[in-house]
């Protein structure tokens, strides 16, 4: 394969812009309106077309199988938590047990820079510089050490998060995006690398905030743009590759909350203050995660509180919004341990049940497979019926006017494979056009409203322009898994033959190779509650 020769001014050979949950529905409007001419031209100049994302198409599982070109079976990451039997924590990269293609590029001495990625904290060693994205704390560990202070010296505040007390969100929001742009421009400059990956992540988080603040997601976009248009000028990539983790869109249908669901099919018990999924009470208490009882406590307005929410039939994360309404969240989490909360509400009894939904975006039951979860309940030799029986009864499932709630109900090997499958769920459940919002609270009713007008769809974006581009040949039916052998083909490099996915048509390939299995073994622990407040306030935690 010929590579382009490298401009005189810039290594950066290609360039990899990440924009969360970006889609037709989110950039036509935006394109009509000529509201991000730099981003138009890239899809007008170049070669674009609908990117599938997996399942589950959320970010946490879906960035780490665009960066490594492998489904979840095989980097295993499966959503924004983690797993250890019953108990949980939030995942962060020592979970990613695959290669990112910026590791593989370092094999072949190509440096990178990587900003604001999803689940990429605590960062692994390789050669260039990394700003963690999403999961990682607001003062994140970044490669090499020390890169933080130098960023911040040279630009001024740098911030993971948004400040989401501002009163202008949209703002907040985009100051976030000029802060990532002014990095990686500084990181460029210092490590001169051939390679770039920056994430746009407010693109998505906008979404499930305000989803119809149009002036705050133009706001946001216009920033991308500027960011984008600076960064071209600056490095002068070879080319360049727009692509999102799924897309985004309306919710039209209804919540399904498919344990009590189970609970009514006698599959899932119930008890309250057990070892449930994480609630509001767990996030704002971490070191109660396992649902340790408080061993003192003098009973008083925080117990009526907490029945007074009960009442409401909310057992999840959402039970602060109650409380809040009240007007005594404040005086709640000041004085009630997390204990006394759980035991407030109704939660699924993991070690009783057969099987339960343990996070919603896993799209999918985890049965409680005897020797595998630490208290099992189904044999090895029911493991079949059981989930067969579950399967069935899920196919149909059909919603109060009487539409399918489901457009697939299968075993997970439809979707996963690889050595670390054994975490997925056992049984995934595909929303029908991901119009109905999945639901893993325990409450009176099966069915509600989306607890979000908007959230995920299947089909994000990609387009691609540069020097080794052929608009002519398109993009073909592009699929997240074939983002990582179009990079590193567009740097003459073979990608691994493990990948599930192949370069783009548009890209000459650089063929295959086998390389040895990724060998990290160190997994930490998260446990930041800030990081857990977030993706509650962003509705990842219920």
């Amino acid at each position: 394969m010929q590579v382009s020769t490298m401009n005189d001014e810039s290594s950066l050979q290609t360039l990899l812009v990440g924009i969360d949950a970006a889609c037709d529905r989110v950039l036509d409007p935006l394109f009509e309106a000529d509201e991000v001419p730099t981003l138009e031209s890239i899809y007008r100049d170049g070669t674009n077309g609908p990117l599938e994302s997996q399942i589950p198409p959320w970010t946490a599982s879906a960035w780490p199988s665009l960066s490594t070109g492998m489904n979840p079976g095989k980097h295993g990451v499966y959503g924004f938590l983690s797993f250890d039997g019953y108990d949980w924590d939030v995942v962060n990269a020592t979970d990613v047990r695959e290669r990112t293609l910026w590791e593989v590029l370092a094999r072949h001495g190509i440096r990178s820079v990587v900003v604001n990625v999803p689940v990429t904290h605590p960062p692994r060693e390789f050669d260039g510089a990394l700003i963690p994205g999403y999961t990682a704390p607001e003062d994140p560990d970044c490669h090499p050490p020390g890169l933080l202070e130098a960023v911040r010296d040279s630009i001024g505040e740098y911030r993971v998060y948004p400040d989401e007390s501002a009163t202008d969100l949209g703002r907040a929001y985009s100051d976030c995006v000029r802060m990532r742009g002014e990095a990686f421009r500084y990181l460029t400059d210092r490590f001169d690398p051939e390679f770039g990956f920056i994430e746009f992540q407010a693109t998505d988080s906008i979404f499930h905030k305000r989803p119809e603040d149009d002036e705050a997601i133009r706001t946001i976009y216009r920033e991308l743009d500027r960011q984008l248009e600076k960064i071209l000028e600056t490095d002068e990539p070879s080319n360049v590759i727009v692509a999102s983790d799924h897309g985004m869109g309306p919710y039209d249908g209804y919540e399904f909350r498919a344990n009590e669901y189970l609970r009514e099919e006698g599959i899932v018990e119930t008890a309250r203050g057990g070892q449930g999924m994480p609630n509001w009470a767990t996030v704002r208490d971490g070191d109660l995660k396992a649902g340790e009882e408080a061993t003192s406590y003098e009973l008083g307005v925080a117990d009526r509180a907490m029945a007074t929410a009960a009442g409401f039939g909310i057992t999840s994360q959402r039970i602060g919004a109650i409380l809040e309404r009240l007007g005594i969240d404040d005086l709640v989490a000041a004085h009630a341990p997390a204990g006394l909360v759980n035991a407030g509400s109704v939660q699924v009894d993991f070690p009783e049940s057969a099987a339960y939904v343990r996070s919603r975006i896993e799209l999918g039951v985890r049965i409680n497979l005897e020797g595998r979860e630490p208290d099992g309940v189904v044999s090895s030799e029911e493991y079949e019926d059981v989930r067969d029986q579950i399967i069935d009864s899920l196919r149909s499932v059909t919603t109060p006017d009487g539409r399918p709630v489901f457009g697939a109900v299968t075993p997970r090997e439809e979707y996963f494979h690889g050595p670390e499958s054994e975490h997925a769920v056992d049984i995934v459940t595909v929303p029908a056009n991901f119009d109905h919002f999945l639901s893993a609270t325990l409450r009176n009713e099966q069915f509600g409203p989306p607890s979000e007008p908007w959230n995920h769809k299947l089909d994000g974006t990609v387009a691609v322009r540069g020097e080794d581009i052929d608009p002519a040949a398109g993009v073909g039916n592009a699929s997240l898994f074939d983002i990582a052998p179009t990079v590193l083909s567009t740097l003459g490099i073979p990608f691994d033959e493990r990948m599930d996915g192949e370069a783009l048509p548009c890209v000459e390939s650089a063929g295959t190779k086998q390389y040895p299995r990724f060998d990290g073994d160190r997994l930490v622990e998260t446990a930041d509650e800030g990081v857990e407040k977030r993706l509650a306030d962003l509705g990842y935690l219920e």
